[in-house]
């Protein structure tokens, strides 16, 4: 890769390896050979620590890959990788041949390339940044996504900046309804502020990327902290995962070794799609990583229960979806970069374009866990949810104190599970309320003349039926005969979330 500027090597202040710097913007850089923290200052290095090891994270990236963004050629020159309450990820530095740098960052297979961005006025303090809140930067309508604490827990390579290694500092997200992010960095004075989008790997052209997704095997084998049974995970970024043999779930995030925090799971429920299946849908083979059961309760009558199951679905391009099966059928929903704008008491959302209407509002809680998630997952989490719906089109919310995030995706036939997943001797199980031959065709909210015969064939037999209470009543002498029992509709969406 060319570039208008000039490079500078010197060596390493403790080892004297070469370190190099591309860019006449980046202060810092991480020795390659002993992983010494060198920071530069004109021409004089000087070693300020030593950087904590990198964890594998199945990334396919790495160092010196080059790739493009709209016809600029750029290098990946370092690396970052942070640790907040909701997870670990990475922030690459990409320097482009004009001298100008961005931040591709790498979450759990979901990319997203921001450059840097003026705030257009002070920045507020973090704690001013209410979740759900909006707020107008550069006249241009954000929502508050998420606001935690985090840390830097390894580097590697050239940087323009570097926090303090596990210094906890604030990072904010704000997400507009057009997809875009801009993100609040509080790890340095004033506040660093960029502005990016979501982007597929492939859109970025890479060349030089590793060979395959090849995960090591060292320290990701343990025994159950509770049954003594061998553990083996599969994803190293991994936040939770359960034992297969005493049901337990055992929390991952603060990594392997001494005593790990478990909960017992005492009342197991078998997921009808096993996991570690693999399957084909929309296009897509996915596999069955994780499970989980969830009980739904609504707002204003916390005794009317309902439930539903979602499976996590990984694919080493697209990262991770969910996989959501509930009263009202299967659907298949991945979470969304951007940040939808509810309408009025959060009756409708719009997004890129198109507004959902609310089907329903619930306070959700997870029951039982089973194989391993990319966040920290508990038994008895909690969250508030809304799903909304067009057609067959589906978007959904879900709130903890500290983040809200959005997802969205589509109705899935069973017989589409049946087949991906070879489930022919569960078909009857798998079966949902399917759209039939009398749904409307177009996603529309008129009735099929079918339909509509169904219905009144439907009416004709219950005024029979009620016609025939009443006349045994009126012979027996015992009143009206009708009593109300409520009705046996859950009202719930079934959480076709996350």
């Amino acid at each position: 890769m060319t570039s208008p500027q000039r490079s500078y090597t010197a060596p390493c202040p403790g080892c004297g390896a070469p370190v190099e710097f591309r860019s006449a913007q980046s202060t810092h850089a991480v020795c390659g050979f002993c992983r010494s923290t060198v920071v530069r200052d004109g021409a004089t290095l000087a070693r300020v620590g030593k950087m904590a090891e990198l964890f594998e994270d199945h990334s396919p990236l790495q160092l010196f890959a080059r790739g493009a963004y709209q016809q600029r050629p750029f290098a990946l020159v370092g690396r970052l990788q942070f640790r907040g309450p909701s997870g670990a990820w990475t922030e690459w530095n990409c320097l482009f041949e004009d001298g100008a740098s961005a931040w591709l960052a790498e979450d759990n297979g979901a990319y997203v390339l921001a450059l840097p961005a003026p705030f257009g006025r002070s920045v507020p303090k973090p704690d001013q940044f209410r979740i759900g809140a909006t707020t107008a930067v550069n006249g241009k309508t954000y929502q508050v996504a998420s606001n935690e604490t985090v840390a830097l827990v390894a580097a590697e390579g050239e940087l323009p900046k570097l926090p303090p290694l596990h210094a906890p500092f604030a990072m904010v997200e704000l997400r507009s309804a057009d997809n875009e992010v801009l993100s609040l960095d509080f790890g340095s004075t004033p506040a660093a502020a960029s502005r990016g989008r979501p982007i597929a790997l492939d859109e970025l052209r890479f060349t030089g990327l590793k060979d395959g997704n090849v995960k090591t095997e060292q320290g990701r084998q343990f025994n159950c902290p509770r049954c003594g049974a061998a553990i083996e995970v599969q994803f190293t970024q991994s936040k939770s995962v359960t034992c297969r043999a005493c049901h337990s779930l055992i929390d991952l995030s603060q990594g392997i070794g001494g005593e790990l925090a478990h909960a017992e799971q005492d009342e197991p429920v078998e997921p009808l799609v096993p996991l570690g299946s693999v399957g084909q849908l929309q296009g897509v083979h996915w596999q069955v990583v994780g499970y989980q059961n969830r009980v739904g309760t609504e707002p204003d009558d916390p005794d009317e229960h309902f439930g539903w199951d979602e499976y996590l679905l990984y694919n080493a391009k697209r990262g991770f979806s969910f996989l959501v099966d509930s009263s009202e059928g299967w659907s298949l929903v991945k979470p969304v970069t951007g940040a939808p704008n509810p309408g009025a008491d959060f009756a409708t959302a719009t997004y890129l374009g198109t507004t959902y209407r609310q089907q329903y509002a619930y306070k959700a809680q997870t029951n039982f866990v089973a194989g391993e998630f990319y966040w920290p997952v508990e038994r008895g989490q909690r969250t508030f949810n809304r799903d909304y719906a067009k057609g067959d089109s589906l978007l959904s919310m879900e709130e903890t104190p500290r983040e809200r995030t959005w997802s969205m995706g589509s109705r899935l036939a069973s017989i589409e599970i049946v087949r991906a997943f070879k489930l022919e001797g569960k078909k009857d199980a798998v079966q949902r309320g399917d759209a039939g031959p009398t749904t409307p065709s177009g996603g529309g909210t008129g009735c099929g003349c079918a339909t509509i015969i169904l219905i009144l064939l439907l009416i004709f037999i219950v005024v029979a039926m009620l016609k025939a209470c009443e006349d045994e009543n009126w012979a027996r002498g015992s009143g009206s005969g009708y009593t109300s029992g409520g009705s046996g509709y859950s009202g719930s969406g079934g959480g076709f979330h996350k």
